[in-house]
Parts: C-alpha cells; sequence; structure tokens
C-alpha cells in the first residue's frame, strides 16, 4: 500500500484524508487575524495549516502592461497588477515564527509553500516538516530539487499540468532525495468551476506515478473534495478564511470555520463508508436480520385447520418460512394446534 508520513501523519490508502488548512492571504495584513484563523483550525479538526512564502519582489518585479497584469475579466482580481496582488496577499516573513508557534502549540502540522531559495531558507530555519510545491511552480525544477534536497515529504500540486511536465516535476523530486511524495489534482482557477475538476484523473495519477495521491480544491464548497476521496485522494487541502464577508483575497471560494469542520467530518466518514467488495450482511446490520418478513401464523389455529391467507401472512420478524414458501403450504392442514404469533415451520403442518 502507498502512504507517506506527513508531520507525524501516516496518510495512505487505509487513513483518514489529511486535511489541509489553507490561509493563503486570509489574514487580510493582519497578524491577530492570521492567529486566529490558525485558532480556528485547530477547533475544527484539520491536521495541517498551511502558508506561501513570498514577498512581491521574490515573486515578480514591480512592472506594470499586459503581461504583469491578471486578465480584465478575471472573476476576483481583474486587472490587478501582479506586483500589487502579491503586496496585498503575501504573509510578511517575520509572521512565520509566531504562526508556526500557534500552529504547533494546537497540534497542528504548519508549513508552506516556498516560491524562491530564500524562501526555502526561511523554512527551514523555522523547520517546517513539508514543503508544498503550487501549481504554478510545477515547472521551475530548481525550485522543486532544492525542496526535496531537505529530505522532508514533497506535496507537488499539478493545476495546468501536463503528463509530461508532472513527470519531469516528479522525476525532479525524486533524483533530489524525496522519498515520500503526494501528488495533488489541481484545477489553477480561481474559484475554480466544479465541472473543470476532472477527479477522474485522481486514480490515473496515483498509478501512473506510484504515490499518494489528493486534491487541491479551488471550487465552492465541499462537493468536490467530499467526492475525490472515493477516487482515492487521502490529502485534501482547501482554502479557509474566518467569515468569507471579510473580503480576503481568496474569501469567495474558501471554507468558513464551521464548513472547514465538516469536511473534516465527512471526508473521514466518507472514506470509511468505502469499506471493501464484500457483499453479504454486515455485523452493524445482525439486529436488522432479526425482522426480515417470514411466514407466521396470525390467528388461533386446531390441528386440521388449512392453511389459508386468513391464518398465515408474511409478516416482520423473521424466524418462519421464507415468505415465497406460501404458496407451497396454502390448502395444508396444521398437524397441531398453533397459538397466534408462532412462526410457521415444516414440523407444524
Amino acid at each position: 500500500m502507498r502512504s507517506v508520513k506527513l508531520g507525524g501523519h501516516v496518510v495512505g490508502a487505509d487513513e483518514r484524508p489529511f486535511v489541509i488548512a489553507e490561509m493563503s492571504g486570509n489574514h487580510n495584513g493582519s497578524l491577530d487575524r492570521a492567529l486566529a484563523i490558525v485558532d480556528a483550525v485547530a477547533e475544527s479538526g484539520a491536521q495541517a495549516v498551511k502558508l506561501q512564502t513570498y514577498r512581491p519582489d521574490t515573486i515578480t518585479i514591480d512592472a506594470d502592461g499586459p503581461a504583469f497584469r491578471i486578465s480584465s475579466g478575471h472573476d476576483l482580481w481583474g486587472g490587478e497588477r501582479l506586483w500589487s496582488l502579491y503586496e496585498r496577499a503575501h504573509t510578511p516573513w517575520e509572521w512565520h515564527e509566531p504562526i508556526f508557534n500557534r500552529a504547533r502549540s494546537h497540534g497542528l502540522v504548519p508549513f508552506s509553500s516556498p516560491f524562491d531559495p530564500t524562501a526555502v531558507d526561511l523554512l527551514e530555519s523555522l523547520d517546517a516538516p513539508i514543503y508544498k510545491i503550487a501549481s504554478s511552480e510545477l515547472v521551475d525544477l530548481p525550485l522543486i530539487r532544492l525542496a526535496a534536497a531537505t529530505g522532508k515529504p514533497l506535496i507537488i500540486s499539478t493545476g495546468m499540468g501536463t503528463v509530461a511536465e508532472i513527470a519531469a516535476a516528479v522525476g525532479a523530486a525524486r533524483e533530489a532525495g524525496c522519498t515520500e511524495l503526494v501528488v495533488l489534482a489541481c484545477t489553477a482557477s480561481y474559484p475554480a468551476p466544479a465541472g473543470d475538476s476532472n477527479l477522474r484523473r485522481i486514480p490515473v495519477l496515483a498509478d501512473l506515478f506510484d504515490v499518494v495521491v489528493g486534491l487541491s480544491d479551488h471550487t465552492p464548497g465541499l462537493g468536490a473534495a467530499l467526492a475525490s476521496v472515493a477516487l482515492g485522494a487521502r490529502v485534501i487541502e482547501k482554502h479557509v478564511t474566518l467569515d468569507r464577508e471579510d473580503g480576503g483575497v481568496d474569501s469567495s471560494f474558501s471554507l468558513n470555520p464551521a464548513e472547514l469542520a465538516a469536511l473534516v467530518v465527512e471526508s473521514e466518514r466518507a472514506c470509511a463508508a468505502l469499506g471493501g467488495v464484500r457483499i453479504g450482511p454486515t455485523g452493524a446490520e445482525r439486529e436488522g436480520l432479526r425482522f426480515r418478513r417470514s411466514l407466521f401464523v396470525v390467528g388461533d389455529v386446531r390441528a386440521g385447520d388449512v392453511v389459508s391467507a386468513a391464518n398465515v401472512r408474511s409478516i416482520r420478524p423473521a424466524g418462519g418460512l421464507a415468505p415465497d414458501a406460501f404458496a407451497t403450504v396454502e390448502g395444508r392442514s396444521f398437524r397441531v394446534d398453533v397459538p397466534r404469533g408462532t412462526p410457521l415451520t415444516w414440523d407444524l403442518i
């Protein structure tokens, strides 16, 4: 069975889903709000909280022009300059340590997506237990090799990626020494239409690359994430905010704390519901077997009376002959007196 260890949690086919709450820029520029998000994640039962580690100058340059602007028709950030968006959304580096400390105090696994070598250096100084490669960085093989060389588990998100690009990223990670690897299906649009999720690729990714698989989900709500569990996802990443009405950069497709708690419970329930391929009664159905229908004597009868629909019927509980046996016993005679409420058995007729 494929399995990996993420921050002390074993993650694999026979384990409950590992739920990652992505803070992104939903701290809205406030460390207090960031810490409150960590507290809410801990209360939800999720196992991990994730940041994004970059500064505007490590991810782009302060420039204008079409190449450096989000397309005007974008649902959330239309027309915005990359520099301005990243300035608004980034998590200041000096916040990382208090956020990591708060997460660890709750027993959460804190980690991040680095976007350049200086981010890896910062996260190594904080002993980050996992690294996540964002979808847009899937093609940044030097960054993947650097993160993999730390010896930490690596989670690679594959939004926009072709099979060849994913194979190159997985190969780079393994060649650099990564032995614990997770590959996430992802649709890198914000928000993502549910119809673009293509969840059936999840088992394909697992088999192609022999990895634990999961879903980085940007669709609204829980539907796609829960459906992914049935297809083998054992790592689920969703953005989280305290309140979608507060206007965080990703708030429109983020879960609020109550929804995150529901995802934790329902994803675990979905995983348990998969069970095995056995067909037949389960242990939990043992009591129900007692109340299947069977043939019972429903009126007091005397020896010699004829079996008829008036004195024998198919009712609950079990214990008598099968209901289909009525056609065989109808018209036969009772050989003994039988009180009402007695299961009909062959020795009575």
